[in-house]
């Protein structure tokens, strides 16, 4: 019932989620993107955003378990974004913010139909840092990104979220960010934690992804970009593998 987070905690290796977003990608988009993703034995798949528009999120889940066998973990925007044929969930905690509903509420909401679901429930500290843009996330969820040149806020943030028993912290800078998180608050955040540190928004190539790792991320998270370029799962997945 742990499989998931035991990849997730793999010591002395470099990982590459691909996140899907139902919404955006569908169709031959979609069946492409699982394709790249195999031949680049990418690690995860996450499924999930912000905002889920059209009810898609059965059929994205289902087209991938059909078509691929990397694990599928949601990354729910809330307690409607539930599926009991994904592998896990990343239950987030928007541990940046002070949206007490981000915090407790949707959780409260969701328990029962995860334990229904019966998939296997990773707790993950979800933090903000500001990309240099407003995004999606922080304006759905009403509230303010720590500001990038503050990584020592991120650091304590993220050991806050470690000590109350969260088994991940996620460093988001949002879809289509200008700025990828600096690896300065990677590395800052690292020195922190010993729970895996999962990275994303904002980052377009090999270089950046290269760059996060060797700051001490665990896993990098690539979606917007994909979705433009989707060959950078190929590009990314061969520079960031061989890494230790």
């Amino acid at each position: 019932m742990n499989s998931i987070y035991a990849q997730i905690s793999k010591k002395h290796s470099k990982q590459l989620a691909v996140l899907i977003d139902p919404d955006k990608t569908t169709g031959n988009d979609l069946f492409n993107t699982i394709a790249i993703a195999n031949k680049a034995q990418v690690d995860f798949f996450l499924v999930g955003g912000s905002l889920l528009l059209r009810d898609s999120l059965d059929t994205c889940i289902t087209t991938i378990k059909a078509s691929s066998t990397i694990p599928v973990v949601l990354f729910p925007g809330n307690a409607m974004h539930i599926n009991a044929k994904a592998d896990a969930v990343l239950l987030l905690s928007l541990i940046s913010g002070r949206n007490s509903d981000l915090l407790i509420g949707q959780h409260v909401q969701a328990a029962p139909l995860l334990k229904q679901a019966n998939i296997e429930t990773i707790a993950t500290g979800y933090i903000l840092i500001d990309g240099g843009k407003p995004t999606t996330v922080s304006y759905i969820s009403n509230t303010t990104p720590i500001p990038a040149d503050k990584p020592e806020i991120a650091a304590i943030t993220a050991l806050a979220g470690e000590m109350l028993g969260l088994k991940c912290i996620y460093l988001e800078a949002g879809s289509g960010a200008q700025n990828p998180v600096s690896t300065t608050t990677i590395s800052t955040v690292k020195k922190q934690i010993t729970t895996p540190l999962i990275v994303g928004g904002g980052i377009r190539n090999a270089e950046a992804a290269v760059a996060a790792c060797k700051a001490g991320a665990n896993i990098i998270v690539i979606g917007n970009a994909t979705e433009k370029n989707p060959d950078l799962i190929t590009e990314i997945a061969k520079a960031i593998h061989p890494l230790k």
